[in-house]
């Protein structure tokens, strides 16, 4: 891969002269500064302006965590995504434990990030750049220091994806990347850098030393060296990856990491669907299963080792994480979902309290709003800030976006919704349509046809139901089910009606995905609905560019209105805290009410005890 981090390295002075020149050459080759003012170097930051830190500097370790947790043990989890490569440009199953990161987010405040590779970090008084400083102590697991060289390589690296893994359109608000000595490297951006806190602490810095000879988007089985709390010492295509503790990680006393890691061993098992997951954790081979699936949560673990107590239903706090699980992405380039009145129509056809109560036993909630559960949702009518960043685009909005509260119309759940078909029916009406013989037509005659376009069996349950009310107002709809790649290639190529955009949940504080899922700019599948609405990248721009807590947040409520009031997408279930099953073998951190992130499976623990006494389904 031809990137210009490695050219620069691959035409490096011999390793002899390389620390000498690198010592004359950084501060002539620093690119000059717009913002003269002096950094102050902290030992965290936040994406908030104005933001007071939970933790002081001083601070021994998160108040969450046990730090006295004992070490040992082994945890055995599920991965059903494909397993065939361990590069870091992939993210293999559990390799975000075998890396270091600069940053780490506290799991009990809204906006905290402490240092955990970088020992401070410094924001520029216009926020566009963000300097951090390395702690000398740091090793690869091979022994060689991390440099700032390795923090440049990893970032030019992952923003080139060649491959669109979903890297490139992540890190598109990165402009430069700029080493400053050996231990300090500056990231530039075309907005606010701190909003983008959540994606700096994610990307793992992989060594420069290792990659630049290898070509990081070819799939590999071989380990590479890491530098984590875990080392990834076994692989084997489409079955497994096995992590072994460090014991002498070099992190393993920093404040950001004391209580956490504590199992010898973590196993990620591959399987090729949940059912086959399900049963494999009813006979004890897998430790813990994210349940997503309601049917299953209401019913599928009344077994003896549950009554028994040893197999547990229990939940993760996970507030970082709101807004819909689901969301009904329309193609906004293609007739006729280019038409607001046929999108509101299309919202209007579909009966979700149906499917909550049908396929969900009352589990979930609708979501009314792209960032719901959080403070970034919208509600009533816009307040005066909300109205300020509106107005310049008024001519543009839908007159309702000032004048009603947004919400989708509630039914009653217990069948065929004939209020909301005939609002829909009018709507098509009015955009010109018309039912002839039993299909809907337009003006030239030509039946109205929507394709539903997945790669997970698990969305038939969302579009059975509504392909059958459409069918009801004439409506041609059909749902292909194509593979996984074909179905991003269809994505990026815009080649679909209609589809459930995986990864629908928002980031709390809203970040990266703001311009991902909705900026013109975005061309890859992420802006699912192929959004290119000037009220829409204006109020994006705000969000990332405000100042203040206040001005970020009537940012996003402006947003908010905007897209609600398009039916660009149709937000579907709210997402709540995690629902898991596990075995109750494992010691938990008591945690405050006031969590956004659960410590999961990182600030868990091996429990003697509680496996002793275990006996059904220990087969592992």
């Amino acid at each position: 891969m031809l990137r210009r981090s490695v050219i620069a390295w691959k035409n490096r002075a011999p390793e002899t002269t390389l620390p000498l020149l690198f010592t004359l050459s950084i501060y002539s080759l620093a690119p000059a500064v717009a913002d003269t003012q002096p950094l102050e170097f902290r030992y965290g930051v936040s994406q908030i302006p104005g933001y007071e830190l939970k933790y002081p500097a001083d601070f021994p370790h998160f108040n969450y965590l046990n730090a006295d947790a004992p070490k040992g043990g082994t945890l055995v989890l599920p991965w059903l995504e494909p397993l065939d490569t361990v590069s870091p440009m992939y993210r293999p199953a559990g390799f975000f434990r075998s890396y270091d990161h600069l940053i780490e987010r506290a799991g009990d405040e809204l906006s905290g990030y402490y240092g955990s590779l970088a020992e401070s970090i410094a924001l520029s008084h216009d926020r566009r750049r963000i300097v951090f400083r390395l702690r000398p102590e740091a090793r690869w697991h091979d022994g060689r220091p991390i440099t700032a060289a390795d923090v440049e390589f990893s970032f030019e690296t992952f923003r080139s994806d060649l491959m669109a893994a979903g890297w490139a359109a992540a890190l598109s608000w990165v402009t430069e990347v700029n080493i400053l000595d050996s231990l300090t490297v500056e990231i530039r951006a075309d907005s606010d850098v701190a909003k983008q806190l959540f994606l700096i602490g994610y990307i793992p810095i992989v060594p420069a030393h290792y990659w630049l000879e290898r070509d990081v988007s070819e799939p590999t089985m071989a380990p590479p060296p890491q530098s984590g709390p875990y080392r990834l010492t076994g692989a084997s295509q489409g079955r497994y990856v096995i992590y072994e503790r460090v014991p002498d990680y070099w992190g393993r006393d920093l404040p950001v990491n004391r209580g956490k890691f504590n199992f010898d061993t973590i196993r990620y098992e591959r399987y090729l669907d949940a059912t086959v997951a399900r049963e494999a954790l009813r006979a004890g081979v897998l430790d813990v299963w994210t349940e997503t699936d309601s049917r299953h949560w209401l019913k599928s673990y009344d077994v003896p080792a549950r009554e028994a107590g040893w197999l547990v239903l229990g939940r993760l706090r996970s507030g970082d994480l709101r807004g819909a699980r689901h969301r009904l992405a329309l193609n906004t380039r293609r007739q006729p979902f280019d038409d607001l009145r046929v999108r509101e129509a299309l919202s209007h056809a579909l009966d979700f309290e149906w499917q909550i109560r049908a396929l969900h036993g009352g589990e979930l909630t609708r979501a009314n709003s792209f960032f719901a559960g959080s403070m970034f949702a919208s509600s009533g009518l816009p307040d005066e800030a909300e109205t300020a960043l509106l107005e310049p685009h008024r001519a543009r909005l839908p007159a309702r976006v000032f004048t009603r509260p947004f919400s989708f119309p509630g039914t009653n759940g217990v069948g065929v919704d004939r209020d909301g078909l005939s609002r829909a029916r009018a709507l098509l009406a009015k955009a010109g349509y018309r039912v002839v013989d039993g299909v809907m037509v337009d003006a030239a005659g030509e039946p109205f046809v929507i394709e539903f376009l997945s790669f997970r069996r698990a969305d038939q349950r969302i579009f059975l139901p509504y392909v059958s009310s459409l069918s009801i107002l004439g409506i041609q709809a059909d749902i292909r089910m194509i593979d996984r790649a074909s179905y991003y290639n269809r994505l990026r190529d815009a080649d679909y009606d209609a589809t459930l955009p995986p990864g629908a949940g928002m980031q709390v504080p809203p970040s990266w995905e703001l311009r991902a899922f909705f900026h013109s700019s975005s061309t890859l599948h992420l802006n699912a609905s192929r959004l290119n609405d000037p009220a829409v990248d204006a109020l994006v721009e705000a969000a990332l560019s405000a100042t203040h807590l206040d001005k970020f947040v009537s940012a996003c409520r402006a947003l908010d209105r905007v897209l609600l009031w398009n039916y660009y997408q149709f937000p579907l279930d709210a997402k709540g805290d995690t629902r898991i099953v596990y075995w109750d073998k494992f010691g938990r951190p008591d945690l405050p009410e006031e969590m956004y992130k659960a410590p999961f499976p990182d600030g868990w623990w091996f429990d003697e005890d509680k496996a002793a006494r275990i006996t059904f389904g220990k087969s592992h």
